[in-house]
C-alpha cells in the first residue's frame, strides 16, 4: 500500500516532499555506508511540517538574531538535518549530501558548530543538545527583557529541540529539563521522537517510565500525538498550543515508527544505525512508491522549500525594518546590541578591575570574587551562576538579582546541584551571539560536566568555568573533594584554555583575559586557602598572564628553574629565598596556563625556561602528568602520586611534602 493509499489526508505533494526528505537522508546514508537512517525516515513528516510551516529562519543569514533555534539533540540523525538544510536554501549543496561523513565535507557524521551553516549546536553526545536548548531559552528571556520595549519587540524567537529516548535516558537531560520547568521557560518546545528503539533493541529492556508524566512532575506542558508520526494536523495543532503557553517549556511526544518504509527493517534496531543497504533500499523506494533516481529533488518539491526559505527572508527584511525603527528610538540599547554583536566590550570597564596589595593574604576564589563585583556591573550582556556552591565559589556579586521564572531580568542563575546541566546550559547561552556566561563548582566536579566542557572546546563555544577549591589546600573535606588529576586531563584537553594562578593580581589578570577572549572555552581553577599576595614591584608582573607563563624572579646566573603554577609558586619564591642562603641561585617562573605558554614564540618560551638550565623543579599540588616537557631529563616533580586525605590543610602538604623543604631538597637532587 503506498503512502498516498494510508494518508489520503495529505495531499500528495505533501507526500512527495516528506518522501524527498526520506530519500535524500537513507541516499546519503548508504553512499557513505555509515549512519543511521532510522530516525530521518521516522521523522520525515514531523520535520517536514516544522520547517515550511513554523520555523522562522533565513538561510541567507544563518545568524539572524530571531531566528528560531532548532537543536538536533539526537544528533545521529544528522543526515535528516542536513537534507532540511539543503533544501530550505542554506549554504549546503546536494554535493555536500553525497559527501556525508566524508574527510573534509560539510556534512559530517553528527551536527558540527561552525562546521555547517545553520547548525545552532554541536550533538550527538546524547543530552546535550536538550541542555544547550535550555541555555538558549534562558537567553532568550534575559535577552527580551533586557532589549525589548513596547511596541518594539525585537527579540521573541523560539528554541525547538528534536529528541530521542536516548536524549531522555542521558542523565544531564533530567538535570536541564528539571531546571527549565522551575524557570517557566515558555520559549522551549521540545518534540520527542517516541519510536521506542534504541541500539540494544526495544526501549523497554531498559526504558519504561512515563514520560509524559515525568515532564508534568518537572513543570512542563505535555502534548501526546499517537499514531506513527504523519498526522500533520495534531502537530500543527500541538505547535500553536505550545507557541501559545507562554509560562511552561512544552513537550510534544510523538509516536514514530523509526525507518519508516522499510519493509524489512522498519520498526527494528537494525535500521538505527545501519545504512539499509542497497537491496532494502529498492525495496523501500517500492513500497513508498518512489520511482527515481538517488538524490532525486522533482522540482514541485523545491518550490515548496524554496517558499519556505523565502517566508523566512521576509521575516529578516521585516525585522531589519523594525531595528532601525528601534535605532532610532532607543540609540543607547542598539549600541549595546551592535556592539556585543562585534564582540566590543563597554567603555572604561578595565578600570574597575581591583588591585591587591602585597604583604596581604587571599584565597584566589576570594579574589575572583572581588573582580565580579567591581566589574560585574559594567557588563549586562554577562550571566553567571553556581551548582549550589555560590557561597564557596565566591560567584555573585551584590547587584546581581536572580534570574526566575518572574524575574528573567535577573543576571544570576542558580543551577541547582545539577553541575552537568550547568556546563550544557552554559554552552547554550553563550552560543546566543550576544551574552556571555559562567558557571561555578568545585574543581573535583568538573568530572560530572566534562561532557559539556569537552565539547565546548571541540566547538569552540566562549563558554567559562569557574573552579574553585582547586586541590588538597581545601582542607578536611578529604580526598572525594580534593582534585589531583583534574588539572592534568583539562590541560590535556585540546581547545580549552585553562587557568591556575598563584595570588590575587593573576586571578584578576585571568578574569582580564576571559572577557577579552571570545575563540574558546576558558576554565580557572581558584584555591579556598589564602595565598600571600606576591609584590609585582619586586617580581614580574602578573600582567605577563596573557602569555600563560613568565620569569617571576629573574635570575642571569641561575642553576636551577622552579616552575610552579596556583598556591605553589608562593612555595617556590620561599625556597628561592632560602636556597639563595645556601648559594645556590634559582629562578622563578609561574605558569598559570600551560596552553598559552606553549602558544608563544619559541624565542619567548627559551627566554622563561633556558635550554642551558637542566637542573628543573615543578610545584603542583596536582598529579606530575603533563609536566614532563617542561622538566627534561635532570627535572624533578613535587606534587601528588595519589588520592588526598582528610585534615587541615597545612597538615596535608607536609604529610604529601608538598612543602619549601621537599623543593629544596629537589633543587639540591637536580644539581
Amino acid at each position: 500500500m503506498s503512502l498516498k493509499q494510508q494518508y489520503s489526508d495529505l495531499s500528495e505533494l505533501d507526500q512527495l516532499c516528506i518522501n524527498t526528505i526520506r530519500f535524500l537522508s537513507a541516499d546519503a546514508i548508504q553512499k557513505a555506508n555509515s549512519g543511521h537512517p532510522g530516525l530521518p525516515m521516522g521523522m520525515a513528516a514531523i520535520i517536514f511540517r516544522l520547517f515550511t510551516n513554523h520555523l522562522k529562519f533565513n538561510p541567507d543569514n544563518p545568524k539572524w538574531h530571531n531566528r528560531d533555534r532548532f537543536v538536533l539533540s539526537a544528533g545521529h540523525g544528522s543526515a535528516l538535518l542536513y537534507t532540511m538544510l539543503h533544501l530550505t536554501g542554506y549554504d549546503l549543496s546536494l554535493d555536500d549530501l553525497k559527501n556525508f561523513r566524508k574527510l573534509g565535507s560539510k556534512t559530517p557524521g553528527h551536527p558540527e558548530y561552525g562546521h555547517t551553516p545553520g547548525v545552532e549546536a554541536t550533538t550527538g553526545p546524547l543530552g546535550q543538545g536538550i541542555g544547550n536548548a535550555v541555555g538558549m531559552a534562558i537567553a532568550g528571556r534575559y535577552l527580551a527583557a533586557y532589549f525589548n520595549r513596547p511596541e518594539y519587540t525585537i527579540l521573541d524567537h523560539l528554541v525547538y529541540v528534536l529528541a530521542g529516548d536516548g536524549c531522555l535516558q542521558e542523565g544531564v537531560s533530567s538535570e536541564a529539563c528539571s531546571l527549565a520547568g522551575h524557570l517557566g521557560l515558555g520559549n522551549l518546545i521540545v518534540i520527542y521522537d517516541d519510536n521506542k528503539i534504541t541500539i540494544d533493541g526495544k526501549t523497554d529492556l531498559s526504558f519504561t517510565e512515563d514520560v509524559a508524566k515525568r515532564f508534568e512532575a518537572y513543570g512542563w506542558h505535555v502534548q501526546e500525538i499517537a499514531g506513527d508520526g504523519h498526522d500533520l494536523a495534531a502537530f500543527d495543532q500541538a505547535i500553536a498550543n505550545a507557541q501559545a503557553e507562554g509560562n511552561r517549556p512544552s513537550l510534544i511526544k510523538i509516536q514514530t515508527i523509526i525507518g519508516y518504509g522499510s519493509p524489512n527493517k522498519q520498526g527494528t534496531s537494525g535500521v538505527h544505525g545501519s545504512p539499509l543497504g542497497e537491496e532494502e533500499l529498492k525495496l523501500t523506494r517500492k513500497a513508498l512508491g518512489w520511482e527515481f533516481d538517488s538524490f532525486h529533488v522533482p522540482d514541485e518539491v523545491r518550490a515548496v522549500f524554496d517558499q519556505s526559505g523565502l517566508r523566512g527572508k521576509k521575516a529578516a527584511d521585516d525585522w531589519k525594518r523594525l531595528f532601525q525603527a528601534y535605532e532610532n528610538t532607543f540609540p543607547e540599547l542598539s549600541k549595546v546590541f551592535q556592539d556585543a554583536i562585534q564582540g566590543k566590550l563597554p567603555e572604561n570597564w578595565s578600570a574597575a578591575i581591583p588591585e591587591f596589595e602585597p604583604g596581604t593574604a587571599i584565597a584566589t576564589r576570594v579574589a575572583s570574587g572581588k573582580f565580579l563585583e567591581t566589574v560585574m556591573p559594567h557588563f549586562p550582556l554577562m550571566l553567571g551562576g553556581s551548582a549550589d556552591l555560590t557561597p564557596s565559589n565566591n560567584t555573585k556579586f551584590s547587584e546581581a538579582t536572580v534570574f526566575q521564572k518572574d524575574r528573567p531580568e535577573g543576571r544570576y542563575i542558580h543551577f541547582g546541584v545539577r553541575e552537568h546541566a550547568m556546563g550544557a546550559i552554559l554552552n547554550g547561552i553563550s552560543l546566543s551571539g550576544l551574552l556571555r556566561a559562567y558557571g561555578a563548582t568545585f574543581l573535583c566536579f568538573a568530572d560530572y560536566m566534562l561532557p559539556a566542557i569537552r565539547v565546548a572546546a571541540l566547538s569552540r563555544y566562549p563558554s567559562i568555568f569557574v573552579f574553585t577549591h582547586d586541590s588538597i589546600g581545601l582542607g578536611e573535606d578529604g580526598p572525594t573533594h580534593q582534585p589531583v588529576e583534574h588539572v592534568s586531563y583539562l590541560r590535556a584537553m585540546p581547545g580549552l584554555i585553562f587557568f591556575r594562578p598563584a595570588d590575587a593580581n593573576e586571578t584578576a589578570e585571568v578574569w582580564k583575559f576571559v572577557l577579552n577572549h571570545r575563540d574558546s572555552p576558558v576554565a580557572m581553577a581558584l584555591t579556598r586557602q589564602g595565598l600571600p599576595v606576591l609584590d609585582q614591584s619586586t617580581y614580574g608582573s602578573a600582567g605577563q598572564v596573557a602569555q600563560g607563563g613568565y620569569i617571576l624572579i629573574p635570575d642571569a646566573e641561575a642553576q636551577v628553574l622552579l616552575i610552579a603554577t596556583g598556591s605553589e609558586v608562593s612555595l617556590a619564591v620561599q625556597a628561592h629565598e632560602q636556597l639563595a642562603l645556601e648559594g645556590i641561585r634559582s629562578q622563578v617562573v609561574s605558569m598559570p596556563s600551560c596552553e598559552l605558554f606553549d602558544q608563544q614564540p619559541e624565542s619567548y618560551r627559551k627566554k622563561v625556561l633556558p635550554d642551558h638550565i637542566k637542573a628543573r623543579v615543578a610545584i603542583e599540588a596536582g598529579i606530575k602528568r603533563g609536566w614532563e616537557g617542561y622538566l627534561g631529563e635532570r627535572g624533578q616533580f613535587v606534587g601528588m602520586s595519589g588520592f588526598g586525605a582528610s585534615a587541615p590543610a597545612k597538615d596535608l602538604f607536609r604529610h604529601f611534602e608538598i612543602t619549601v623543604d621537599a623543593v629544596m631538597e629537589a633543587a639540591r637532587n637536580v644539581l
